[in-house]
């Protein structure tokens, strides 16, 4: 299976649309901060607000191959922590100077500077949700809707905001649904879920009856939104990993972005 490059992906559709907002999963260990502040600032500039600006801690498996350094989950927090500091200053158009373990700027600035621009941090348990308080507009739910998972991580964040002075209702919440068109049992939407998202392993089946999108158009719009009103969100977002470009296509046009507004 092919796997392109997202940032380039990013560029080329925003080059060739109009309207929509595109993004693809920054990994702040792949990039030098001042690098990754100046290219959204760029992005910013040729497409005026439609750049999702998404970080987070994943890695690679051809990490180690490509010369990356092997970290800890608890070393690429920080790695994200100390990276959105120095994008944020940067932004502001300051002259940055860092020297921490992950990230060190002497004097850095970027050109143009666009501001306070949208971050958003995905995240589920208490060490990152502490950095989405400190840095993120907006909070990527990295569950699926599992509505006690979900409150955990809620309950947590809104700890974390409490220590910084910050009302934990100023992020906003976005989520992606593993979504699916047809008569699909059970076994094999579950299959299915767990074959893209092997991460939430610790998920039982039975947490996981009532969260996957599947079904007819209209089934799977009841799901979406119902779901979207219990959790608060934003912005629900179909995930439509693994699908061929014509599925995918026929959910986006059997399920349009206006039903969810």
């Amino acid at each position: 299976m092919e796997v392109l490059d997202g940032w380039s992906v990013t560029l080329w559709l925003l080059a060739n649309t109009r309207r929509i907002g595109i993004g693809s999963i920054r990994l702040v260990q792949h990039w030098n901060p001042a690098r990754l502040a100046q290219a959204a600032a760029t992005a910013e500039r040729l497409a005026p607000g439609r750049l999702q600006f998404l970080a987070s801690i994943g890695e690679r498996p051809e990490d180690p191959a490509w010369g990356y350094p092997p970290l800890s989950p608890g070393e690429r927090i920080d790695a994200l922590d100390e990276t959105l500091d120095a994008v944020r200053a940067l932004w502001r158009g300051e002259s940055v100077t860092r020297d921490g373990r992950f990230v060190s700027l002497r004097e850095a600035r970027v050109r143009p500077a666009p501001g306070a621009l949208p971050i958003e941090v995905a995240g589920r348990r208490p060490r990152l949700l502490r950095v989405v308080a400190r840095h993120a507009d907006i909070w990527n739910v990295n569950w699926p809707p599992v509505p006690a998972r979900v409150e955990a991580s809620a309950d947590a964040l809104a700890r974390a905001c409490s220590a910084l002075g910050r009302d934990p209702a100023s992020i906003r919440r976005r989520m992606w649904m593993h979504t699916r068109l047809g008569r699909l049992s059970g076994a094999e939407a579950l299959a299915g879920f767990r074959r893209w998202n092997p991460w939430y392993a610790d998920l039982a089946d039975a947490e996981l009856e009532g969260a996957l999108v599947v079904g007819s158009p209209a089934e799977c719009r009841e799901r979406v939104v119902a779901a979207s009103r219990q959790l608060g969100l934003e912005m629900p977002v179909l995930d439509l990993s693994g699908l061929e470009a014509g599925a995918a296509r026929e959910v986006l046009e059997a399920l349009p972005a206006g039903d969810f507004r």
